[in-house]
């Protein structure tokens, strides 16, 4: 009889623990008998943020693509531009180049070398005003070497004039736009 009490005392210990463990979850959700369910509002929660990541996701893979094709475009176009830069100085380059062959043409005929010389002379006139439209201007070879404009290609000793002073212009400079596209040629006087 004292196995059946002590077991009857066991197992009432065990129901009163049980009946303080369900009391003290009801306290923790809000008085409700646990049902299973009380994790649904966090489910709820839970599923909104993951959709809200997806979007977010979403639009930041679009962005990208977006980005890409647009400096896809832009690289297109600058080479395009870069293809194409010469274009209109070429263009009027091309009148020079048809009053040339005219004045060619002309002077086999009419073996006439003075209307040939007058010819190219304004050729050359139309090919200057073109440069110094486009900023192009002739690099002065007076007075001193400079090395900044004129590139020295040998020294000449000359009486006349003073050290590092130009002697001879082998081939003319230019700038454009205050930039040297090509240095002058030039001796320069070594006494």
């Amino acid at each position: 009889m004292q196995d059946k009490d002590i077991k009857d005392e066991v197992l009432e210990e065990d129901i009163n623990k049980e009946e303080a463990h369900e009391h003290e979850h009801e306290h923790k959700h809000g008085g409700h008998t646990c049902c299973g369910k009380h994790g649904h509002k966090h489910e709820e929660e839970t599923k909104k943020l993951k959709a809200e990541i997806e979007t977010l996701k979403n639009d930041y893979l679009r962005k990208q693509a977006e980005f890409q094709n647009f400096t896809k475009r832009k690289e297109k176009e600058v080479e395009e531009l870069k293809k194409f830069s010469s274009e209109k100085i070429i263009t009027q380059f091309l009148g020079s180049l048809d009053n040339f062959e005219r004045a060619i043409e002309s002077s086999i005929e009419s073996k006439d070398f003075d209307s040939l010389l007058k010819g190219v002379e304004m050729i050359v006139r139309n090919l200057k005003d073109i440069m110094t439209s486009e900023g192009v201007e002739e690099i002065s070879t007076e007075g001193a070497f400079n090395p900044e404009y004129h590139h020295a290609v040998g020294v000449e000793a000359c009486e006349d004039k003073n050290e590092d002073e130009i002697v001879k212009v082998l081939q003319k400079g230019y700038t454009m736009k205050g930039k040297v596209i090509r240095p002058a040629m030039v001796i320069v006087c070594k006494k």
